[in-house]
């Protein structure tokens, strides 16, 4: 992917170029840059019948099979290459251009295939009654151009690359110029539209800085800029989208890339030596949201709120990321424990275990939660990686071991290059490795060090996934996840044994380390030079071991040393402050923040852990220990168990306290307008009930086909107020229309609307739409909203559309007859047909990690099928409640969660997270006998939430770990007062955005659509629900083969109300 700054760089170098006449440089710049599409030159090449320099140009730009228009280019260019070698009578060159360019359109039209073939055997071509009109090659290469031109048009891969921007003449020598006269002067910039804009300083006016380096490490020769090998792209699917473009291969637009930790606004920043990057001096930063230099404190959490006895030395902790209040630790003798430290309550704690390690001296190294607190990992001293699944509560179970290094794993971080968890280790074997979460499998080794390897820390900028690592002996390395070998090679602050983090944001690098003399160095790092951009001052002493560190709030950084924490402003090269925790810290402490910055766990003597807090991280421990509360409330509670239930008698309420419990409840309860952000989107046209919403890709459009098979979309433009130009509810967008009037309206023949289930599946460049209502399978051009093709006629009738991930020509098609059609479009056949349901199959998901599609249908059934081979897995039935029948044709929907091994069921009666490939449910929340059924459900773009929507017009965000709920939305707070006071109009579908993991829409039975976000203030929906002993709101499922039953509450979903 090219960033803003390199593409406007390029723009200065064409014009540059063409002003210089220096045409075969210009030509082959745009090829390579693939910006900029010079039809004049490609029309110069056509006409003169230059065929390989004018496909060696297009491929620059698209390739044959990426969609119907590029196919077309193609054939029309080599169609005519093989009509002049006929006309030429050149027998042999037509042969050879038959079989290795003509040859590949076989498999998509073989009749057409035939035909050509069958020119060799006339006489003069021209015998064929389609070419009966061919003059001479002139004439036909000119008029073969107008067609490419327009094909070239249409093609969604040349949108903005026709138009060569505006640019001022000798733009490019008039700022190199600017930049000659005066060493003080700014180098101007362009933006993505050309336009000068913000002055970025030099870098050499911060060179004095390095006058307070004292330890700095002597030059060393130029690096190769990180600019230069972060340039592969990766493209990231809608999580709410079945993974796949369209059957056509269709390029993913830039735009579909979820927001990585440095989103692309600030992305150019991030870069090694050779791009300019906007500085500040310390104490000085007009860039960050604090602009000055506090002297208070009172951010960073200094009271010591509570104090945990590990029993043995704690040497690795880590929050959970959504939650705050549950510490994961290691210690030196290889127990793991998991803590809420809001209650002081040891809810596991497990002492290790390996299957292939007998030595009882075993350390944790590294305890880490993956970013979705769905799994997590151990590291261990003696060449083991341990994976575990986080169930809820006290519920852990083991997922992987794996023989990570020769002797001890030394740091363990996780990332997702390739749309995968993966998790990367390193050790003394001076290896780093990167292993697949979901199978095991090691997908690359780097090797390069030359000592053992300390600790590693992955990273993502303008969608590139790198590496860095250190070793013990002072060295720095950064690596691609390739074979390429280290990128960047630099010396530690010291040569000191160090670990690197980012700050929050993703926009600022740290390291901290200590030297062999005992010397602790903790900088920021100029990431353009590779050089040190702050060193922070403080450490008086030497000391007895590597010091340890960690950051928060974009602001701090704190390091455990000298029987303390030191803390810094990370703009202010001074000490801020120091916490000595009431005293009985060793001499360098263990420490970790948790996500919001409120909690500091730090290791003490005598195995104990102190929990240090901010006046907001005591209110959160307040309020988690007043959630916990609620699952003493029983009375209408159940236990499930295998299959069967009971009341649950061993939990008993506590009365006294369920009156404060009601009211701190009721804090997550939405019914005023002004408690939410909402937007009603308009629609001009006569639309009937919503059944299928979706936000594209980009994230800048919403689409919704109604019941009546019309398609509405609404799309945000940039603005001053919303720059970005994404989905918001600060601006209201504009109803997409073409000029003609036309609407993408489905095909109705032979479709019967009572049987109708609409369905839609979305390209991954936004670009297409594939949609159903009863009729025949409809194809949209989403530019134009023309109907591109009609196919599948009923019956059956499709009631469910998903993309297979790795190969965008087959798509599975849920029917109305429990069948599931893998159809190949290209050939526009069925290849197979899934037979397993007993009723319509009502949803479809693949995973892209397991090779595997999981299918649900309304006969409440759950299948999984291998996506190579079609076989059927497994399948598994919906778990209902005693007492409780479910409806003859209710549907069923499957989703996948961002780490594709776990999936959400939504069902009327119940929410349910399943394990692939055993079909395991793991979490079930069950609605209550009284409430309202369930309409429809998705997980947010993160998979730490899920949005549920009830025929009651009751909205429930639930934590998509435990399936607790966490926040509820009457219709008071989101329909019109005359709206919400009627029972007709409810929320039937419901949409997450693909990059705001707080945002959501909502399809409503009156064919509105309302777009929902929390206060700015607040930033997210409610406040996730407390774990105690293993009883939450939600329940463990226990699956009919367990041997030993899983035991937990599933309580009643009504929101207390106040008595």
């Amino acid at each position: 992917m090219t960033s803003s700054l390199s593409r406007d760089l390029i723009f200065l170098i064409l014009q540059f170029l063409d002003e210089e006449k220096f045409e075969e440089a210009l030509h082959k710049l745009e090829k390579e840059s693939g910006l900029f599409f010079n039809f004049k030159h490609f029309e110069e090449l056509v006409l003169s019948g230059n065929w390989d320099e004018v496909e060696k140009y297009l491929s620059g730009f698209t390739r044959v099979d990426d969609n119907r228009y590029s196919m077309k280019i193609y054939f029309e260019i080599r169609k005519q290459k093989y009509l002049e070698a006929l006309d030429k009578l050149d027998r042999t060159k037509a042969v050879e251009i038959l079989v290795q360019d003509l040859k590949v359109f076989s498999s998509f039209n073989e009749e057409l295939f035939k035909e050509i073939t069958h020119l060799l055997t006339l006489e003069n071509f021209r015998e064929n009654d389609q070419l009966s009109g061919y003059r001479d090659t002139k004439t036909a290469r000119a008029i073969m151009l107008v067609e490419l031109k327009k094909l070239i048009e249409a093609n969604p891969l040349f949108r903005e690359k026709l138009q060569f921007p505006s640019i001022k003449t000798s733009r490019l020598r008039m700022l190199i110029n600017q930049s000659c006269r005066s060493s003080n002067d700014s180098f101007p910039h362009l933006n993505a539209s050309n336009q000068t804009i913000g002055l970025v300083p030099r870098a050499d006016n911060f060179l004095p800085m390095a006058a307070n380096m004292p330890f700095q490490s002597p030059p060393v020769p130029v690096q190769t800029p990180l600019s230069t090998w972060m340039s592969i792209q990766s493209n990231i699917s809608h999580p709410a989208v079945s993974g796949g473009g369209i059957g056509f291969g269709v390029h993913g637009n830039l735009a579909t890339i979820s927001k990585g930790p440095g989103d692309l606004e600030g992305a150019f920043k991030m870069r090694f030596p050779g791009v300019p990057e906007r500085f500040t001096f310390p104490g000085n930063n007009p860039g960050q949201s604090n602009n000055t230099v506090f002297n208070s404190t009172d951010e960073f959490p200094k009271t010591v709120a509570r104090t945990l006895n590990q029993g043995s030395v704690p040497t690795s902790m880590d929050f959970h990321p959504v939650q705050q209040t549950l510490l994961l630790v290691g210690t030196n003798e290889g127990e793991i424990s998991l803590w809420e430290v809001a209650s002081r309550e040891k809810l596991m704690s497990r002492n290790f275990q390996g299957a292939s390690i007998k030595d009882p001296c075993v350390s944790v190294k590294r305890i880490l939660w993956t970013p979705d607190g769905n799994l997590f990992g151990v590291a261990y001293s003696k060449h083991m990686l341990q994976l575990y699944c986080y169930h809820g509560a006290n519920d852990i179970r083991q997922h992987l071991e794996i023989d990570a290094h020769i002797g001890s794993v030394n740091d363990l971080a996780f990332c997702n290059p390739s749309k995968q968890l993966c998790a990367i280790t390193c050790g003394d074997d001076k290896t780093i490795k990167v292993w697949n979460v979901a199978t095991g499998a090691k997908l690359y080794t780097f090797e390069g060090h030359e000592a053992p390897v300390y600790s590693v820390c992955p990273h993502n900028k303008e969608n590139v996934n790198f590496v860095f690592s250190t070793s013990v002996d002072g060295k720095i390395k950064a690596w691609l996840y390739d074979l390429g070998g280290p990128r960047v090679d630099y010396d530690a602050p010291g040569r000191s044994c160090t670990t690197m983090t980012y700050s929050a944001d993703g926009k600022r690098l740290f390291s901290c380390g200590t030297s062999k003399a005992g010397e602790s160095h903790v900088v920021e790092w100029n990431e353009n030079e590779g050089s040190v951009k702050r060193a922070y001052q403080g450490f008086h002493k030497h000391s007895s071991g590597v010091v340890q560190f960690d950051t928060a709030r974009n602001r701090f950084l704190a390091v455990g040393d000298d029987y303390s924490i030191k803390v810094w402003d990370m703009d202010n090269v001074n000490l801020l402050t120091t916490v000595d925790a009431e005293g009985d810290l060793p001499a360098s402490p263990r420490i970790r923040f948790n996500k919001e910055g409120t909690l500091l766990a730090v290791s003490a003597n005598d195995n104990k852990i102190k929990i240090l807090a901010t006046v907001d991280g005591l209110r959160l421990m307040r309020a988690y220990e007043s959630h916990s509360l609620l699952a003493s409330r029983v009375a209408s509670e159940m236990v499930t168990m295998n299959g069967g239930t009971r009341n649950m008698e061993d939990v008993k309420p506590r009365l006294t306290e369920e009156a404060n419990a009601t009211r701190i409840w009721k804090l997550i309860e939405i019914s005023e307008t002004t408690q939410l952000r909402s937007l009603r989107l308009s629609a001009m046209v006569n639309a009937d009930k919503i059944s299928r919403l979706i936000y594209t890709n980009s994230g800048f459009s919403i689409l919704a086909l109604a019941s009546n098979a019309i398609h509405l979309q609404w799309k945000w433009i940039r603005s001053e107020h919303n720059p970005s130009g994404k989905a918001t509810t600060k601006v209201a967008p504009q109803l997409a229309q073409p000029t003609s009037g036309i609407l993408m309206t489905n095909d109705l023949t032979n479709a019967r609307p009572e049987d109708a289930v609409p369905c839609f599946a979305l390209s991954k460049n936004d670009s297409y739409v594939m949609s159903a209502s009863g009729g025949k399978i409809s194809l949209f051009n989403m530019m134009s909203f023309r109907t591109m093709t009609t196919f599948m006629s009923p019956p059956p009738v499709a009631t469910y559309l998903a993309f297979h991930p790795q190969d965008n020509n087959i798509i599975a098609v849920g029917m109305d007859d429990s069948t599931i059609h893998i159809y190949n479009v290209r050939v526009d056949e069925v290849k197979i047909k899934l037979k397993g349901h007993s009723k319509r199959v009502t949803g479809l998901a693949f995973s892209n990690v397991l090779d595997t599609l999981v299918s649900s249908g309304a006969d409440s059934q759950i299948i999984s099928w291998n996506s190579d081979n079609w076989e059927r897995q497994k399948n598994s039935f919906l778990q209902v409640p005693a007492g409780r029948t479910l409806a003859a044709m209710s549907d069923t929907q499957v989703q996948f969660q961002q780490d594709q091994v776990h999936f959400l069921v939504v069902h009327e009666t119940q929410l349910s997270i399943y394990e692939t490939p055993e079909l395991e449910c793991l979490k079930q929340w069950v609605a209550g006998e009284s409430s309202s059924p369930i309409s429809h459900a998705t997980l947010s773009c993160d998979s730490q939430l899920v949005f549920a929507s009830f025929l009651d017009g009751v909205i429930r965000i639930f934590t998509a770990s435990t399936l607790q709920l966490r926040c509820q939305i009457n219709p008071t707070a989101y329909l019109p007062t005359n709206v919400s006071a009627s029972t007709s109009v409810s929320p039937r579908v419901v949409a997450a955005h693909p990059q705001e993991a707080n945002q959501f829409a909502v399809g409503l039975s009156d064919g509105g659509v309302v777009v929902l976000e929390p206060l700015e203030l607040e930033g997210k929906w409610g406040m996730v629900p407390p774990t105690e002993n293993g009883v939450g709101p939600s329940s463990s499922c226990a699956h009919a083969t367990t041997a030993t039953p899983v035991v937990a509450a599933a309580c009643s979903d009504q929101v207390p109300q106040p008595q």
